[in-house]
C-alpha cells in the first residue's frame, strides 16, 4: 500500500480529525438533508418538498427548477410553466454564486457512491485508470439536448441515475438502482473518477455555470506547499489545481477559477500546511488561466496516481 492510499493521514495528525474532515462531515450531512426534503412526504407523509431534483415545490410555495432540465424542456418545443421559469432563475442564481459544480458535491445523491469508489481506489491499489477525453462530457450535453429535440420529450430524464435512485428509495424499485452501481464499479475499475468528472451532462452544464460564479477555493497559502501532492491524490478535478497552487512564477493568482472544480473541499481537508481556504473570484489580483494551459507535474502524479492510462473516445 503507497503512502497516496490513505492521504489523510498527516492532516489528522497535524490538525486533528475533524479539522481534516469538516468539508466532508458537511457534504454529507447536505446530501443527507435534499434527500430527506424529497423522501420524508412519500414515506412519512411529512410534504416539505414535492417532486425531485429536476423539479420541486419547497412548502408549497418555492419552486425551483434544474436549468438543465429547463434548457431540455425548450429544445423539446415545451414552453414551461411561469412557476418553472421562476424554479429555473432562482437555482441558477444560486450556482452563480456558490459555484456551478457544487451541485456535484454538496446536493447529487450519487456523490457518496462515486466518492466510495475513489476511496476504495486509494485503499485497494487500484492504478489503472482510462484516460477519458475531457470535451467527451461537453458532446453528451449536446446530445441530450439534441435528442431532446427529436423525441420532444426531456430526454434526459428518461435515463437520469439520479432520479432512478430516487424511486428507488421512493417506491422500493431497486432495479432503478442498476444505473449508480453501473457508475460505482466503473469509477472504481475502469477510470478514477469516471462518471462525474467526464461522462455527466448534468456535471459538464453546471461547469459552464461554475465559470464565473462566486464562490471559489483558493491557494492562499501556497508557499508553505510541501508538494507532498495529498490534494491532487484526493480532488475529483486535479487538474484545476496546478494553476492556483505553482503559478505564481507565472503571475497567476490563487483562485481556484476553473469551472470544473466542485467546492468540494477536500483540499481544504487533506492539507496539513492549510495552503487551501475558501475565497471568492473577485479578489484574484492576477490573470486567470484555463487549467489545461499548465498540466499538473506529470512525474509526481503519475507515482501518485498510477501511470497504466488508455485513451477512449
Amino acid at each position: 500500500m503507497t503512502a497516496k492510499a490513505r492521504p489523510y493521514l498527516e492532516a489528522r495528525a497535524e490538525k486533528g480529525l475533524w479539522a481534516s474532515s469538516r468539508f466532508l462531515v458537511l457534504r454529507r450531512t447536505s446530501q443527507f438533508l435534499f434527500l430527506a426534503l424529497f423522501l420524508s412526504g412519500p414515506l412519512f407523509g411529512i410534504w416539505i418538498a414535492k417532486g425531485t431534483l429536476a423539479s420541486s415545490l419547497t412548502f408549497g410555495v418555492l419552486p425551483l427548477t434544474d436549468p438543465f432540465v429547463f434548457l431540455q424542456s425548450l429544445a423539446a418545443r415545451h414552453w414551461p410553466e411561469g412557476t418553472a421559469v421562476l424554479g429555473a432563475l432562482i437555482v441558477l442564481a444560486g450556482y452563480l454564486l456558490l459555484g456551478g459544480r457544487s451541485y456535484c458535491a454538496w446536493v447529487c445523491p450519487v456523490n457518496p457512491v462515486t466518492d466510495l469508489a475513489a476511496w476504495l481506489r486509494r485503499r485497494l491499489g487500484i492504478t489503472y485508470t482510462a484516460k477519458i477525453r475531457p470535451e467527451l462530457r461537453l458532446y453528451f450535453v449536446g446530445a441530450v439536448l439534441v435528442a431532446s429535440a427529436l423525441s420532444g420529450s426531456i430526454a434526459w430524464e428518461l435515463i437520469n441515475p439520479v432520479t432512478a435512485l430516487h424511486r428507488a428509495l421512493v417506491f422500493g424499485l431497486w432495479f432503478g438502482a442498476g444505473g449508480t452501481a453501473a457508475i460505482f464499479v466503473f469509477d472504481l475499475l475502469v477510470a478514477r473518477h469516471g462518471w462525474c468528472g467526464h461522462l455527466c451532462p448534468v456535471g459538464a452544464f453546471y461547469g459552464q455555470i461554475g465559470k464565473v460564479a462566486l464562490l471559489r477555493v483558493a491557494a492562499d497559502k501556497r508557499a508553505a506547499c510541501n508538494d507532498c501532492m495529498d490534494c491532487f491524490a484526493v480532488c475529483p478535478e486535479p487538474q484545476v489545481i496546478s494553476p492556483a497552487l505553482k503559478g505564481e512564477r507565472i503571475g497567476v493568482g490563487p483562485v481556484v477559477t476553473s469551472g470544473d472544480c466542485t467546492i468540494c473541499g477536500a483540499c481544504i481537508d487533506v492539507c496539513s500546511k492549510r495552503v487551501f481556504n475558501l475565497s471568492l473570484r473577485a479578489r484574484n489580483g492576477a490573470p486567470s488561466t484555463d487549467s489545461t494551459t499548465m498540466p499538473v507535474p506529470a512525474v509526481r502524479v503519475a507515482s501518485s496516481l498510477g501511470s497504466s492510462e488508455r485513451v477512449v473516445s
